[in-house]
């Protein structure tokens, strides 16, 4: 890898290192406002901030494990986050969707481990509602791993796309 690949790649990894930065900030504030000076309506019927304390991971599954849940959670994650960066550092400088994609995974999974590691449970306060439908509560970790998965699912399309019309231009030659 040749040095300016090198600095393109540590500027997604000062990005990722923001993202989490916002994710351990905002969460800090939840607790200091939310989880006794109650819930705010930001938009009425649609966006609220609502303190919560997930132990277990998406939507509270697995959260009746105690302590062995909570340990073995963050040993997953631990493992998740090493692959992740094996990956990022193994993923060519011109690929910049999946080099995107993983640093916000990068960035959620050490969000959401920091705080289970710390505190037993992850913080979540973001409340997203329409009507009678409405979505479990998550945190700006959350959302990152979200957005870096669809990224990554994105990618799977376009190179498959991009891998078939490169095929039948070769077919045509």
């Amino acid at each position: 890898m040749n040095k300016k690949d090198f600095y393109w790649k540590l500027g997604y990894l000062l990005a990722s290192g923001a993202v989490f930065l916002i994710d351990q900030t905002t969460k800090a504030w939840a607790i200091r406002r939310l989880r006794f000076g109650g819930d705010i309506s930001v938009i009425p019927n649609f966006l609220n901030f609502a303190y919560a304390q997930n132990t277990g991971v998406a939507f509270s599954m697995l959260d009746d494990h105690g302590d062995g849940g909570r340990w073995g959670l963050s040993v997953v994650a631990f493992v998740a986050a090493t692959l992740v960066l094996y990956f990022f550092w193994k993923t060519p400088r011109s690929d910049d969707r999946i080099l995107g994609a993983l640093a916000l995974l990068l960035a959620g999974i050490l969000g959401n481990v920091v705080d289970r590691a710390r505190l037993g449970f992850v913080i979540d306060f973001i409340d997203v509602q329409f009507g009678s439908w409405h979505y479990p509560t998550f945190n700006v970790a959350d959302a990152a791993i979200c957005i870096g998965a669809g990224l990554l699912i994105l990618d799977l399309f376009f190179s498959k796309k991009n891998q078939s019309t490169k095929e039948k231009e070769q077919k045509t030659i």
